[in-house]
């Protein structure tokens, strides 16, 4: 089951009820109101997906490519400055069992680089099996998800940024 997970420390990282920090005062700034980035990390390729909260609406942006497994910083401050998020959403990935692995520690460490350099909450998201649904997506020709919103590479759907997608979509259900 997706969903935010408690193993991140409340100090280091957000959870539903307790972001890292307190949004921005802006008017979209309100709960149910914000617009989200959500990152779907790898130490190669980083998945990205905007979406807004009031209509739970999501769109796959470009996959953002790595160098020597560090992110690639400059895109992703100019995805912030674009779409002037109000909160980040990172997929943590698990375990089956949930417990973590050594891609838990690099997303946790992601995430708490995200918000050193921009200030803004970030909440994580269990990210199991999202890499593998967005796949399947992707591939489907009568998926609406991937084929509607996702972008093209080589012909292709960038799956890590249809997971990122599926990662907020899924954020955004667990809401109250």
């Amino acid at each position: 089951m997706r969903g935010s997970t408690s193993a991140a420390s409340p100090t280091t990282l957000a959870t539903p009820d307790k972001p890292t920090d307190r949004p921005r005062d802006r008017v979209s700034d309100q709960s149910g109101q914000r617009t989200l980035l959500a990152f779907d990390f790898g130490t190669k390729k980083i998945g990205v997906a905007v979406g807004q909260e009031l209509t739970q609406s999501t769109s796959a942006l470009p996959v953002l490519r790595s160098r020597d497994e560090r992110p690639d910083w400059d895109g992703i401050s100019q995805l912030i400055e674009c779409w002037q998020p109000d909160a980040l959403v990172v997929g943590i990935p698990l375990n089956m069992d949930g417990s973590d692995n050594e891609m838990t520690k690099k997303a946790k460490r992601f995430s708490n680089r995200l918000h050193g350099r921009y200030h803004l909450p970030v909440y994580p998201a269990d990210e199991r099996l999202t890499t593998r649904e967005a796949a399947r997506d992707c591939y489907d020709p009568h998926n609406k998800r991937g084929h509607k919103h996702a972008h093209r590479h080589k012909g292709h759907m960038e799956v890590d940024s249809v997971a990122a997608q599926i990662i907020l979509e899924t954020f955004f259900s667990q809401q109250p």
